[in-house]
Order: structure tokens, then C-alpha cells, then sequence
């Protein structure tokens, strides 16, 4: 019941709200919150709204860790070590077949509860918070409630739905709500198609484009809440997940227009570019503002601010002796590991893979502060951009040759962490593995590997006592939530 709640409810103002249940009815405004007539009284109430929105996105079941997670799990580069449902056990066997599962549940209600947080704040500022804050103020916010919708439903279409490419977008998408919801009864919609879904959360992308303050006051905030680059970084991932790849590069260049290194985005806003090195962003003593961490969910102690038991990056994927992390998941010797482009003395390598002398597995170790495990949850970087870039122009290049500034991105990422390597190319598919391959290693830990594999309509490869899994068959995509199906009359399962 209390799943059912927070899905109809999502009322989620800056306060903590204590939601009254009852069998027959929902209360829309507990007693302990700030009433909806009144939460756009003063700017203050609108911002802490918009705070609300950010705390929703990076709850540990969503990106405060799980999505991350399951994005990297369902592939062939980590084995489980635990055999625990409660940790992504059936995600990592490719076995999330039934509705009622935790992972099938939890992920679409933390997201759609996101995205009714932002119909909701959406909603409120076309009737009073617009005239509080004033149109400039508005619009930014605004732009960042879309920006944080647009990627909740991407991230939902990457589990749920078939990838774009089996039927140019033709297939059934996910209900696409874009009015709040306060109170029960009115959650029947049927889907909309993986077309229309991305037409929503492009409209939404480019509105937060417009709108979006160039920069903020603070690398801080430039790092942990959206601007005007945060949006065109994030359209160059969702049109590659469309296999779009002309708008991949219109986007790109926005952020990328040099056509050799280094790489800078010149655009009058952020100056987002690369670190010189890796362990700047992740590892022991990490830096979590530059300005190649485009959108990170930043953590702290305090309670209720941070992903919680058994939802955080570190506690999956590092194993520090006893002090940190649980073993969830090792890294598998035949995947990433065992390819032998991987340079050994690649930083990425030496310095955030790491090796228990004791029982001889690795385990990446991107996030590697303590209980309660603090490190910013990352969602895009400078360096996906220029991949994403890479890609869009090695796959539209003219006559299908080797495009010369495909090839210089994809090698300012590998000799940012392995200077020795030059990364060479005689035709356009060895340049398209190429990037590919620099994905995998660039990203391992930060859950794109699931997005990659969905858009190009790959098999999931064989990993462990796990098989491979084709796209033609059961389990390739997730079950619907068994919450939607009961509170939705017009929901189908796939």
C-alpha cells in the first residue's frame, strides 16, 4: 500500500510529507505539509519545490544509484557475487520476468513518482508561481522540471519498452503523464509509442535549452543542478539511443566545435572540457564539481539525503578489504577485462580497478568513500559527449570513410588515461568498434553499458552461468510494474 501511495500521491514538497492512508481514499494534502494552494506563496516555497524534484531523481532507487547499477549489471563485465535478490541478483541473471519484482517495481515507481513531481511543480507555476517568481526565474525552474521528466522517461524506455530501433519507435512506449496527479482515480492512460515518448522528452529537452541559465554562480551548482549544457548533453545520449545521428552531431558541436583537441565547450556558458586526469573525478580523493562532471546528484550525510542501505554505488561495485563496500559484484575476467586493447597501464586500469590480493577479483572502485558512501552519483560527463559525438560522425561520415574528428575524440578520451596508446583506424567500422570499445571502458561503473546494447539492438552477451539473451526473446525488456497494471485499467504489460 505504501508503494501505491507515493506512486498517486507524489505531492513531494520541501518538506517531508506524511502521507494519510486509508483503504477507501488518499488524503491529497496531509496535515504536516504545505497545502498545494499555498506552496507557490513565496519564491522561497517555489525554490524548495524545485529542490524536491533533484531529491526525487537521486533517491537510491533511482539515480542515487539502482538505475547505474542495473545498467551495468545486466551485461557481461560484472559477475554476482551474493546470489541477493534484494541487490539486483534477478537483473544481473536476466530474470526480471515477474511485475511484482523488486527491481521491476521499484525502479518505474521512483521514477514516475519523479516525473508526477515535476507535473505537479509544472502545473503550480502556470497558476500562481509564474507571477511569485517572474518570468525569467520561472522559465529557469521550469526548464529544470522538464529537464529532470525528460530524463526520467528516457531512463524508463531503457528498461521497459523496445529500443527505438525494432520499428523506428513503432512499439509500445510507457503512459505518457504529463498533468499531476494529487489523488487516486486518475491514473488510467494508455501507452504512448517509444516515438512518441522520445518526441515528449525532446520537446522537453529543447525547451530546457532555451530557458536554462547559461551558468550558474558556483561550480557547485553548475555541477548538480541543470543548465543550458546540461540539456544539449543530454540530447546528443537520447538522439544516439534513436540512432539519429546527424542531431547527434548538430548537438555534439555545440559543445565540441574544435575539430581537433583539446575538446572545449565555447558555447558562452559552462566551459565543460576534460580533466587532465581520471582520478580528478573518481577514486580516493575525487573532485565532484569540475567542469567535465556536466550532471552529478551530489550526497551528504545528513539523513535521508543520501541513497540508503544497499541502493549505493559503492556498496555494489567496490571491495576494499573489509572497510568499504560488500562484493556484490566483481568485475568478470572475460569481459572488459580480458580485451587486450585495454591497455595494463591505462589509469582507468591501475587506478579504479581494483585487486583483492585474497581471493584474486577485481572490482571497480570509481566511488570510493566509506559508509555512508558519499560519492555524487554521476549522470552525464564532458566525456559521453565527445563519445556520443564520435559516434554520430563516424557513423554519418561521407562515402563511409574514417571521419578525422571522430578519431581525435575517441582519442582525447583513451590518451587522457593512456597517453602511450593512439587508437588508429583504416575503416569506418573499425573506428565505429573503436568507440564502442572506448564506452565500455570509459563508463564501466556508471551504468551506460544497458543503454548501448538496447539502441544498437544487441544481444545481451553470455556472462557466468548466464546465457545470452537475444532481443527476440522474454526478458530482453522488463515486465511492466505490477503497481501500474493494478492502478492503470488501460496499462498493457509487454
Amino acid at each position: 500500500m505504501k508503494n501505491i501511495v507515493k506512486q498517486i500521491i507524489g505531492l513531494g514538497f520541501s518538506v517531508l510529507l506524511l502521507v494519510s492512508c486509508k483503504k477507501e481514499y488518499l488524503t491529497p494534502v496531509p496535515q504536516t505539509a504545505i497545502a498545494d494552494l499555498t506552496a507557490f506563496d513565496s519564491p522561497e516555497r517555489v525554490l524548495n519545490q524545485v529542490r524536491s524534484i533533484y531529491q526525487a531523481l537521486k533517491n537510491g532507487n533511482f539515480y542515487g544509484g539502482r538505475y547505474q547499477v542495473y545498467g551495468d549489471i545486466r551485461a557481461d563485465d560484472f559477475i554476482n557475487e551474493t546470489t541477493n535478490g534484494v541487490t539486483g541478483f534477478d537483473v544481473w541473471n536476466l530474470n526480471p520476468l515477474g511485475t511484482s519484482q523488486n527491481s521491476v517495481k521499484n525502479l518505474w515507481l521512483q521514477a514516475y513518482y519523479t516525473i508526477n513531481l515535476c507535473n505537479l511543480f509544472i502545473d503550480g507555476m502556470a497558476v500562481k508561481g509564474t507571477s511569485v517568481v517572474g518570468t525569467t526565474l520561472s522559465n529557469n525552474y521550469l526548464g529544470e522540471a522538464r529537464l529532470v521528466r525528460a530524463l526520467s522517461y528516457y531512463s524508463l524506455l531503457q528498461y521497459y519498452a523496445r529500443p527505438y530501433a525494432d520499428g523506428n519507435g513503432s512499439k509500445p512506449g510507457l503512459p505518457l503523464r504529463l498533468t499531476g496527479i494529487k489523488g487516486s482515480g486518475f491514473s488510467d492512460l494508455a501507452r504512448s509509442t517509444v516515438a512518441q515518448v522520445y518526441t515528449q522528452i525532446l520537446a522537453d529537452l529543447d525547451f530546457a535549452e532555451a530557458n536554462l541559465p547559461a551558468t550558474y554562480t558556483s561550480n557547485e551548482l553548475n555541477t548538480t543542478r541543470a543548465h543550458r549544457n546540461t540539456a544539449i548533453a543530454l540530447k546528443t545520449r537520447v538522439y544516439l539511443s534513436m540512432q539519429n545521428y546527424g542531431a547527434v552531431v548538430t548537438e555534439g558541436n555545440k559543445l565540441a566545435n574544435q575539430a581537433t583537441a583539446p575538446f572545449k565547450a565555447t558555447n558562452g556558458g559552462v566551459q565543460d572540457s576534460l580533466q587532465p586526469n581520471i582520478t580528478t573525478i573518481f577514486g580516493a580523493a575525487p573532485v565532484y564539481n569540475t567542469t567535465e562532471s556536466i550532471f552529478s546528484l551530489p550526497m551528504t550525510s545528513t539523513a535521508g539525503d543520501n541513497p540508503g542501505t544497499q541502493n549505493q554505488l559503492g556498496f555494489y561495485f567496490v571491495r576494499n578489504g573489509s572497510s568499504l563496500g560488500a562484493a556484490e559484484y566483481s568485475m568478470n575476467p572475460s569481459g572488459i577485462l580480458a580485451n587486450t586493447n585495454w591497455s595494463a597501464t591505462d589509469a582507468r586500469r591501475v587506478n579504479l580497478v581494483y585487486l583483492n590480493a585474497s581471493t584474486g577479483k577485481r572490482f571497480v572502485s570509481k566511488y570510493q568513500n566509506p559508509s555512508p558512501y558519499l560519492d555524487y552519483a554521476p549522470v552525464i560527463r564532458y566525456s559521453e559527449v565527445l563519445l556520443n559525438l564520435a559516434e554520430g560522425l563516424a557513423r554519418t561520415a561521407a562515402g563511409g570513410g574514417v571521419d578525422a574528428k571522430a578519431l581525435a575524440l575517441v582519442n582525447a578520451v583513451r590518451k587522457r588515461s593512456d597517453p602511450a596508446t593512439t587508437i588508429t583506424a583504416a575503416t569506418q567500422q573499425q573506428l565505429i568498434d573503436a568507440i564502442l570499445l572506448e564506452r565500455r571502458i570509459e563508463f564501466l561503473g556508471e551504468g551506460l553499458r544497458n543503454n548501448d546494447i538496447m539502441r544498437l539492438l544487441q544481444t545481451i552477451p553470455a556472462k557466468g552461468s548466464v546465457p545470452a539473451k537475444t532481443p527476440s526473446e522474454t526478458g530482453y525488456i522488463w515486465p511492466i510494474s505490477a503497481d501500474e497494471l493494478s492502478l492503470n485499467r488501460l496499462m498493457t504489460d509487454n
